[in-house]
Order: structure tokens, then C-alpha cells, then sequence
């Protein structure tokens, strides 16, 4: 992944929200329902009420995020569930450790 997309999708102040609330999914998605946050992470709904923002922004910093490989998306049904990628995320640790 290019270093300047990953830097970019941490640049929004939301995003990186929602990166702090997906690493502790239990404690900031108490309510979802039927939660396997392990296996397939929290449903977009979720993120989308917790920030406060349109579905369709939330969708959009999502996809950002997911193009970024740090998060990875989990398709049930007619939802869409979101988790950290932390094989992304130790990418993004060696590119600030290693190259920078």
C-alpha cells in the first residue's frame, strides 16, 4: 500500500476515531446486538450512530480506511460489519519505525 494513501486516511480527525473505537469494540459498541466483535467486527450502523454523522460519510471513511488495509469488512446478510486490520496496522508501525 502507498505510504501517502495510508497517511491520508489517518488525516480526518473522525477516521482516526473510529480507528480508537474499533480496538476496543466491546467497551464503545456496548448495544450492538448479537456482537462477535472478534470474528466479524461492528456493523456500520454502529460507527455510523456513534459519530453522529450521515450513513453515507461514515460508508465513505470506511472505504477509506479499508483501501488503507486498516480495517477489513465482514459482509452478513444485508450488513456490513467493520474490524481493525492488524496486519495493516504492523504495516503502518514498520513504515514509521523503518522508513521515516
Amino acid at each position: 500500500m502507498d505510504q501517502v494513501e495510508i497517511f491520508k486516511a489517518l488525516s480526518n480527525k473522525t477516521r482516526l476515531q473510529i480507528l480508537n473505537w474499533l480496538k476496543e469494540p466491546i467497551t464503545n459498541f456496548p448495544d450492538q446486538p448479537n456482537a462477535d466483535f472478534e470474528n466479524v467486527g461492528v456493523c456500520v450502523g454502529q460507527i455510523q450512530m456513534k459519530a453522529g454523522l450521515s450513513q453515507s460519510t461514515i460508508s465513505e471513511y470506511l472505504s477509506i480506511l479499508q483501501r488503507a488495509n486498516l480495517v477489513t469488512a465482514t459482509r452478513v446478510g444485508q450488513w456490513t460489519y467493520y474490524k481493525r486490520n492488524q496486519e495493516g496496522l504492523e504495516n503502518l508501525n514498520k513504515i514509521i519505525n523503518t522508513e521515516l
